[in-house]
């Protein structure tokens, strides 16, 4: 795969506020695209990063900030990977019908995986990081972050909230790396038994996998600012995060 950074170096961040104006930025120039990557890291030189992949409505969400700052006190370095463009976030939220939408993704995922990939690649050369990379996935995130883990060696850990494999996906799903579930019992969107389904199938290529159940939750519970149930879940994606990444 070609791949081309437009910046020379990595930016060390002082952890603020995603959208205080505080945050910097890597544009990062993909095989399929350019993809801005959002970064909160800390100033130690020797700490695991962890890609974060949003929903289908991208990072407006203040939560995501909350996410960081758990992350941050478990030594972690969080980036928010920008997969979605502005033009695909239009087309999503113009789609008439759930078919148009899904029939989109599907002619999109491709290039979302390759960039994925391409972004994951690049944190993987920097020394800062090298071999110690976590990615994890919210609702249509985790789609897509199943599918570009599946049969890759430079993922260090793997997290899907509330989504499962994307529709009509036929492909196999080779090796994972360890994988760890975190899902709403009340989940409508992706039922849990969609989730149990899916560790099972993680376990199934020989990876770890585990699966944490939130009762109540719905399919966005994760995204809840200022909850308890939300704040509980960001902790225990970071311990598990924390643990593997640091090993």
């Amino acid at each position: 795969m070609r791949f081309f950074v437009t910046v020379l170096f990595l930016p060390i961040i002082i952890l603020g506020s995603a959208h205080a104006g505080n945050s910097q930025h890597i544009a990062l120039d993909t095989s399929s695209g350019k993809v801005q990557v959002e970064g909160f890291a800390g100033n130690t030189k020797q700490r695991p990063a962890v890609l974060i992949l949003s929903g289908s409505k991208g990072f407006n969400a203040s939560v995501y900030d909350e996410i960081a700052r758990t992350f941050h006190v478990a030594g972690l370095d969080t980036y928010l990977v920008h997969v979605l463009s502005p033009t695909d976030q239009d087309a999503i939220l113009s789609a008439g019908s759930a078919s148009t939408r899904i029939d989109y993704y599907a002619k999109r995922r491709p290039d979302w995986i390759a960039a994925v990939r391409g972004v994951i690649s690049y944190f993987n050369r920097q020394p800062r990081y090298a071999g110690r990379v976590g990615l994890l996935g919210i609702s249509f995130g985790a789609q897509t972050a199943i599918v570009a883990s599946s049969g890759q060696s430079d993922i260090g850990a793997l997290v899907l909230v509330d989504g499962g494999l994307p529709n009509g996906y036929s492909q196999p799903i080779q090796s994972l790396p360890p994988t760890h579930l975190i899902w709403g019992s009340a989940d409508r969107v992706f039922p849990l038994n969609a989730g149990k389904k899916l560790r099972d199938l993680a376990q199934s290529t020989g990876s770890p996998a585990s699966l944490a159940i939130f009762e109540g939750g719905t399919h966005d519970f994760f995204l809840k600012s200022g909850t308890s149930q939300a704040r509980a879940a960001h902790e225990n994606a970071a311990r598990f995060l924390a643990a593997q990444l640091s090993r």
